[in-house]
């Protein structure tokens, strides 16, 4: 400045300052007077900041208390950030992750494991933070057990990690579908659920009209209302999920949720499924057991209560002296019966659905057990055609390979799975959960020769760590593997995809219950139920020919007697197969049960033959 000059002030050159100097006083007066006033001002002022926000917190609280469309806006922008920061930084970790170059395979196996289980906790973290329906896409995500191994195990606790709800909401839900308060139905109403999934809670109670103990299942309250809201974010964060990885498409598993998430939420359709399920069964000897229904609403099941332990616990098999063989074989044909000869099937298989107990008296069962079937909701149709030819398949996996064999396999596959010779041995790996079998190595041009493979699945092996350790470093190393994985699942029928949990679950709980039969036993029980739904399909197709050209057009009766022996035949070397395979199962039973007799007495005999430790 000009009035500035040699570090020193000067009023030289600034005219404002060269004034008199009683208008220099006046001046600094009346700055002071007005400094004065906007400090008074200001406080006057200030304290309608802190009123203005609460008053604005206020209308926002009372706002999304009263106000559905606005509470919904809120609730899907929470949520979808929650989501889509998950989303962002898994896109962002893949990308880094396959950007990098590794100096062996080893590496890239490694990082590419370490990266899948970063992201899978995340997702998991935002699906326990959202809970409901987000919880249901967890749990489906932990059953498609083509998926990262990473992804599966980190999504599996999301079956028993669901928060209740509290007393008092669930009690006001009762009353406003029952027309009463808990206490005028109930004589006693246990306030902790024993069980929390997803959906719904069940609390245990004494109903007052029956006097039984009773299983009453609650829909979790909030569930119907935001519904929609969360479907909707399933279905953008699948969106996402194509868009930055469009190899990775998982968007059926959004359609497929929309689809069957309505009928799991209304009870009704739960108690009806279950009805025909039992009508299913009546005329069958089987060790099956449905809890009965007392009543139905669409948020409201009270049901007989049946005390029980996992199908899985060795220790409450052998506390109640019952063969873990014989358990594992009857669930094998309970599902095998739904599915190749009723047509009509549990949909949503796992081991938290399944009770197993002594038999009561007067029970149907052939054994001294009953397996009791939980959670009706979701049942699916298999039509006729689709379930012949998954049984036609089935048996050409049985058979002992041929070149017309070989033919059959790819052909069933396309008519049953809708994938050509390119995913066939995807898909065959996923219907028999091992590696693909000696005619499919050449389709995938794999070299890795660790390990001995099978040409059929009555040649299968116990499946060694090497065969395990082959698939692991398959789907890694293997360019375009894993895409074909999530091609096969967008290409596989929805039933047919149900069907495969099924089959994930027999054999998943035959290792479980560390059975003493060989590992293909479970596929001859497969194999018996093919062959009886082929044979059925055959004699109703000569039957309807006959009423057209009549019963004694001697042609027809010969292929009617040609079918039946067949069948006979076949059914015939598949029993004799078993009854080989459970002597051999008893021999070694009994082994164990010696040698734990050597060691620990008639103690460490029963927990050896029990499979337990001794």
């Amino acid at each position: 400045m000009n009035f500035l000059r040699r570090g020193r002030l000067s009023w030289r050159g600034h005219p404002h300052l060269q004034k008199p100097l009683y208008h220099r006083a006046l001046i600094i007066t009346d700055c002071r007077r007005l400094g004065s006033q906007i400090d008074r001002t200001l406080s006057s002022r200030l304290w309608t900041i802190p009123v203005s926000l609460l008053l604005l917190a206020g209308a926002g609280w009372g706002t999304y208390g009263t106000s559905k469309p606005f509470r919904h806006t809120v609730l899907a922008v929470v949520r979808c950030s929650r989501v889509g920061i998950a989303a962002i930084l898994n896109a962002v970790d893949y990308k880094t992750t396959f950007a990098r170059t590794y100096a062996t395979d080893a590496d890239y196996g490694q990082a590419l494991s370490e990266c899948h289980t970063r992201s899978a906790q995340r997702v998991l973290r935002a699906l326990l933070a959202n809970g409901g329906v987000f919880i249901k896409m967890g749990q489906h995500m932990a059953s498609l057990y083509v998926l990262p191994f990473e992804w599966t195990s980190t999504m599996r606790p999301l079956q028993d990690q669901c928060e209740p709800t509290p007393y008092e909401f669930v009690d006001a839900l009762f009353q406003t579908d029952m027309g009463m308060p808990l206490t005028e139905v109930f004589e006693e109403f246990d306030p902790t659920p024993i069980g929390v999934a997803s959906l719904a809670q069940v609390h245990i109670a004494q109903h007052r009209e029956t006097g039984k103990k009773v299983a009453v299942k609650l829909q979790h309250p909030h569930l119907a209302e935001f519904c929609d809201i969360d479907m909707k974010m399933v279905e953008v964060t699948l969106g996402w999920v194509k868009y930055w990885f469009p190899e990775f498409e998982l968007t059926w598993l959004g359609e497929e949720m929309r689809t069957n998430l309505p009928k799991e939420m209304d009870f009704t359709l739960e108690a009806r499924n279950a009805e025909r399920t039992i009508k299913d069964f009546k005329s069958i000897q089987t060790s099956l057991y449905i809890p009965d229904t007392i009543t139905a609403t669409k948020r409201v099941l009270i049901m007989e209560y049946i005390q029980g332990g996992r199908v899985d616990d060795l220790e409450y098999l052998a506390d109640a002296h019952i063969d873990r063989n014989k358990v594992a074989l009857e669930l094998s044909r309970i599902f095998n019966q739904m599915v190749f000869v009723n047509g009509w099937f549990h949909a949503d298989p796992h081991p938290g659905n399944l009770l197993i107990r002594p038999a009561p008296k007067g029970s149907r069962s052939p054994f001294n057990f009953e397996i009791v079937l939980l959670d009706h909701g979701l049942y699916f149709d298999i039509d006729p055609i689709l379930r012949v030819n998954y049984a036609k398949l089935w048996l050409s996996l049985i058979a002992p390979a041929s070149p017309a064999t070989t033919l059959d396999r790819r052909k069933y596959a396309e008519l049953v799975g809708n994938v050509g010779p390119d995913l066939y041995p995807v898909f065959e790996a996923a219907l028999t959960g091992r590696a693909a079998l000696q005619s499919s190595v050449d389709s995938v041009k794999e070299d890795d020769r660790s390990f001995r493979r099978a040409s059929s699945i009555i040649d299968l092996q116990p499946q060694s760590k090497a065969e395990l350790d082959a698939i692991r470093n398959a789907v890694v190393s293997t360019e375009g593997l894993l895409t074909s994985v999530f091609d096969v699942l967008r290409r596989v029928p929805r039933r047919v995809l149900m069907v495969l949990k099924l089959n994930d679950l027999t054999r998943s709980l035959d290792y479980a219950l560390m059975t003493t039969h060989s590992n293909i036993r479970i596929f001859l029980i497969t194999a018996k139920y093919c062959t009886y739904a082929v044979w059925q399909d055959e004699r109703k197709r000569l039957i309807d020919a006959m009423i057209h050209k009549g019963i004694f057009n001697f042609p027809l009766l010969r292929g009617c007697f040609s079918c039946w022996w067949k069948f006979r035949r076949q059914y015939a070397k598949l029993v004799i197969g078993e009854i080989f395979l459970d002597l051999q199962a008893i021999a070694i039973i009994k082994k164990a049960w010696v040698k734990g007799l050597w060691r620990k007495g008639f103690q460490g005999a029963h927990q050896a033959a029990a499979g337990l430790a001794y």
